[in-house]
């Protein structure tokens, strides 16, 4: 109950889950990162792990855009929609490094409230410092967390990311399939990103998901794009 009755003496309305890559850098560290890695190949050239030591940090450079949308997206959100008192769209995220970091960053440069529900984890994750300290959440159960997540959603805007990313997603979407739950808008960001790593029409073409069940998604390419969706859908913005 602690989560829930905190929020509520917080004000909290209504929220935006923000997933993606806690492994993802903004630009400047991953540029140096990339750096580093080549520096270290160049002492040892025809080691292949180096080789594709490189290969992965040019790659997390290339996605290292979207640490920027997301700190774009919380601001866009947190600007618009903590005035005048009000406390919706609040964005909450897993509370860790990456992408969740540049979400809860965003709202901190606008001075607003923000959300971090974090877990316990073999490898200790230890929250970032741009959540609300009064909105920062310990949580030992992933089940316990994942309802927090989704209790004051309108939304749930998916950044590339791995594991913990897609399990959030698509249990997002399996509840809005079966109708467990409603009314919360999953926004994809990066259509290019997401259509490589899921074959969705594959799912369709073998019968095991409808064609309407695509519609339980949206796709943005921009953190203006993927508010401009939400607004709309739940009348915040006007079409």
């Amino acid at each position: 109950m602690k989560p829930e009755l905190i929020q509520r003496e917080e004000g909290v309305k209504s929220t935006i889950v923000v997933f993606g890559s806690a492994r993802l850098q903004e630009p400047a560290a991953a540029k140096q990162a990339l750096h580093m890695a080549e520096e270290e190949a160049a002492r040892a050239p025809d080691d292949p792990v180096n080789q594709q030591k490189i290969a992965i940090a040019r790659r997390q450079l290339a996605l290292s855009k979207y640490y920027d949308m997301a700190r774009e997206f919380g601001r866009l959100v947190s600007s618009s929609c903590q005035i005048d008192g009000r406390c919706d769209y609040v964005i909450v995220t897993g509370g860790g490094p990456g992408i969740m970091e540049a979400a809860n960053r965003g709202a901190a440069d606008v001075n607003a409230k923000s959300i971090g529900l974090n877990i316990t984890l073999p490898h200790e994750q230890h929250p970032n410092p741009y959540i609300t300290p009064t909105l920062s959440f310990q949580f030992r159960y992933f089940a316990i967390r994942k309802m927090h997540f989704l209790i004051r959603a309108k939304a749930l805007v998916a950044f590339p990311g791995g594991f913990g990313t897609l399990d959030e997603l698509f249990e997002t979407l399996t509840l809005l399939q079966s109708g467990k739950t409603e009314n919360v808008m999953v926004v994809l960001v990066g259509r290019e990103f997401w259509d490589r790593l899921v074959n969705w029409q594959l799912l369709v073409e073998s019968g095991l998901i409808a064609q309407q069940d695509l519609q339980l998604f949206h796709y943005a390419e921009t953190a203006q794009e993927a508010w401009d969706l939400i607004g709309r859908h739940n009348g915040v913005i006007s079409s």
